[in-house]
């Protein structure tokens, strides 16, 4: 007996639904929970084409100076970490966030990079995009276009009316030994996997000398000799002005190679080379160096998550004109003790 129309109509609905639970169930399990206020889809209909221009811009800029893309992850950690995700970093101030020795290495020419983002994205959509989305969006791509996994981001993000110097000081150091990293990590709510992986970004960028020369002189024993003597001719004093590639290996691609590193002696910081050391972590080393998916999956898992701290959503804040100024007055300092400054930087 056939079946009738309108019942195969009802059957392929539910099944339809069911197909559509099916997905949304592995999407709820593949990435972290959205924070109320942001979205996956928030610009879909508003501004459709962002994502897509922030890519092609970022090729274009990676194409002349590819040295950006670390630059990029930087600036997004380094605002995450201080109240949250809001674009306080990109702040002028006097002093203001990267004023602070800590934030003393961060790239002029990436600041002038996030704004023209901001400048071509508000041409074509108006002012309905925050500063702190664009970064996100960034560093983002900055993982992607460097050899890294393709990921969504939940965006919303509203930018910052202040900034903090002081909560610079809360920055995790190079020089600190495990236990310190994962309690620094563990104050923004993020676990001991997130912080493995999270450090994986170590595998773009470079170093100014003093970042690692505790531990040429004296000799690290958790160094490999030979790496030893490669930057002890980069770095003949800590006040070198001389850098090192953080990923010996790759250092230009976003890949696994880090770890690698790390279980041949060959990281660069304290803070990377003690991952191996410590019970907590080098199981996490050894798993991320024989399986780069499962490193990647990972990242993304710790990026999203960090890319919601403390964000800023519906009509707090607001959608600054230019990244480095708040609309209509000046930035308001919400904390400075210039006698507590930690005179280490990155």
């Amino acid at each position: 007996m056939a079946t009738p129309p309108n019942s195969f109509c009802s059957l392929f609905f539910i099944y339809s639904i069911l197909l559509s639970s099916f997905f949304l169930a592995y999407e709820a399990q593949a990435y972290p929970p959205v924070v109320n206020g942001l979205s996956y889809s928030l610009y879909s209909q508003t501004c459709p084409k962002l994502e897509s221009i922030v890519r092609n811009h970022l090729e274009k800029e990676f194409t002349q100076a590819s040295w950006q893309a670390a630059a990029l992850l930087v600036v997004f950690f380094h605002d995450c970490f201080v109240q949250g995700c809001d674009g306080s970093l990109l702040l002028d101030g006097n002093p203001g966030e990267r004023d602070h020795p800590l934030n003393r290495g961060i790239s002029l020419k990436v600041l002038r990079t996030i704004d023209d983002l901001r400048n071509v994205v508000h041409n074509e959509c108006g002012r309905i995009v925050s500063c702190a989305d664009i970064t996100v969006l960034a560093a983002r791509d900055a993982v992607y276009l460097s050899g890294g996994p393709n990921f969504a981001v939940p965006l919303g993000r509203r930018d910052s009316l202040n900034f903090s110097f002081e909560e610079v000081n809360n920055l995790p150091l190079p020089y600190n030994i495990t236990s310190v990293t994962l309690q620094t990590f563990a104050s923004k709510n993020l676990d001991v996997t997130n912080v493995v992986a999270l450090v994986g970004a170590h595998t773009l960028g470079r170093a100014h000398c003093h970042t690692f020369y505790n531990r040429l002189s004296p000799l690290d024993p958790n160094m490999d000799k030979t790496l030893a003597k490669i930057l002890n001719t980069t770095c003949p004093s800590t006040y070198s002005r001389n850098t090192a590639n953080l990923d010996i290996r790759t250092p230009k691609v976003f890949d696994n190679k880090y770890y690698i590193n790390l279980m041949n002696r060959q990281g660069l910081f304290t803070s990377d080379q003690d991952l191996f050391t410590d019970k907590r972590t080098k199981g996490l080393v050894e798993a991320f160096a024989h399986d780069q998916t499962l490193f990647f999956e990972k990242f993304v898992d710790g990026f999203i998550r960090m890319s919601q701290l403390d964000v800023l959503t519906g009509n707090q804040g607001e959608i600054r004109a230019k990244c480095n100024v708040i609309n209509n007055k000046r930035p308001i300092v919400t904390s400075i003790n210039v006698d507590e400054m930690v005179q280490l930087i990155y």
